[in-house]
C-alpha cells in the first residue's frame, strides 16, 4: 500500500511538472537557439519543433552534459497559416509556445508586402489559434517574439521602416487581443533590438556605438533565448519585455547554456 502511494505521488509531481514547449521557425537564427536551450532545461519534457523543413537535432557537442535530445520533435509544416490535424495532435497539450517566425525589417524590401504581412503577422494568429483550439494546458503562455522598433500606437509615424513597425505592434495587439478572450491563454510580446552571435566580438563591442545612433541595445542570441524560455517556464514578468528588459534579464543570470 505504501509503494503504490509513494508510486501515485510520483506519478502527480510527474504530471504536474511536465511541460511542453512549441518552438516555431525552428531552424532560424534564435529559433535553432531556442530549441538548443529548451532541451537542456529539466523543466521542459517534451520540444515540439516546427519548420518548413527538416528540424536537425543540435549537435552533441553543443549541448551541455546530460542533456535529453529525446524530448525533440521535429514537425515539417509546410505553411504556418494551415495546420493539418496530424500537426494539431501534435501541438495537443502545450504548456506554452515561442514564436520566432518573421521576415526581418532588412529582408522585408525583397519580398512583395503582402507576402510580409502573411508570414509576420497572418501566420503569427493562424500559429496562435491553432495551438488553442488543439487543446493546450492551462495556462497557456505565447511569448511572441517581435522587435524593439514595432509600432502598437497605429496613429504614430516611426522613423524606421513605418509600414513594417505598424504592421508588427498591430501583431503585437492582434495577439494580445486574442488572448484577452481565451481563458487562460497568457500572452507578451519580447521586443528585442539587434541579436547577435555570442562569439560576434565586433558587434558586441559595438554595442554602446549602436544604441547611440538607432537606440536599440544589443543582445547574444544565447542570451535572449534564455531569457524567452525563463519567461515561458516562470510567467512573464512584464508585458511587453522591451530591450532594456531583455537586456537586463540577461545579465542577472549571467552567461548561460
Amino acid at each position: 500500500m505504501q509503494i503504490s502511494e509513494s508510486s501515485s505521488a510520483i506519478a502527480i509531481i510527474t504530471e504536474e511538472t511536465a511541460m511542453k514547449l512549441v518552438v516555431t521557425g525552428a531552424t532560424g537564427f534564435v529559433g535553432k537557439e531556442v530549441v538548443r536551450q529548451s532541451l537542456a532545461r529539466p523543466e521542459i519534457t517534451s520540444v515540439v519543433a516546427l519548420a518548413r523543413g527538416p528540424v536537425p537535432a543540435p549537435a552533441s557537442e553543443t549541448l551541455p552534459p546530460g542533456t535529453n535530445a529525446s524530448k525533440l520533435r521535429a514537425v515539417e509544416i509546410a505553411d504556418y497559416t494551415e495546420y493539418s490535424e496530424d500537426v494539431r495532435r501534435e501541438l495537443a497539450g502545450a504548456n506554452a509556445c515561442i514564436w520566432t517566425v518573421a521576415i526581418t525589417p532588412r529582408k522585408s524590401r525583397a519580398h512583395d508586402w503582402e507576402v510580409v504581412k502573411r508570414v509576420c503577422q497572418t501566420s503569427t494568429l493562424a500559429g496562435l489559434a491553432a495551438i488553442c483550439e488543439a487543446g493546450p494546458s492551462r495556462p497557456f503562455r505565447f511569448l511572441y517574439m517581435s522587435g524593439s522598433t514595432a509600432e502598437r500606437d497605429q496613429t504614430k509615424t516611426p522613423r524606421f521602416v513605418p509600414q513594417y513597425a505598424l504592421m508588427r505592434g498591430e501583431t503585437e495587439n492582434q495577439v494580445l487581443a486574442y488572448a484577452a478572450a481565451h481563458d487562460g491563454v497568457e500572452a507578451c510580446a519580447a521586443k528585442p533590438g539587434l541579436i547577435f552571435a555570442r562569439g560576434d566580438a565586433l558587434r558586441a563591442a559595438l554595442g554602446s556605438l549602436i544604441y547611440w545612433v538607432s537606440g536599440m541595445r544589443t543582445i547574444a542570441v544565447a542570451d535572449l533565448a534564455r531569457v524567452m524560455l525563463d519567461q515561458v517556464i516562470d510567467g512573464f514578468e512584464r508585458e511587453p519585455l522591451m530591450d532594456e528588459d531583455l537586456v537586463r534579464l540577461a545579465a542577472a543570470k549571467g552567461q548561460g547554456l
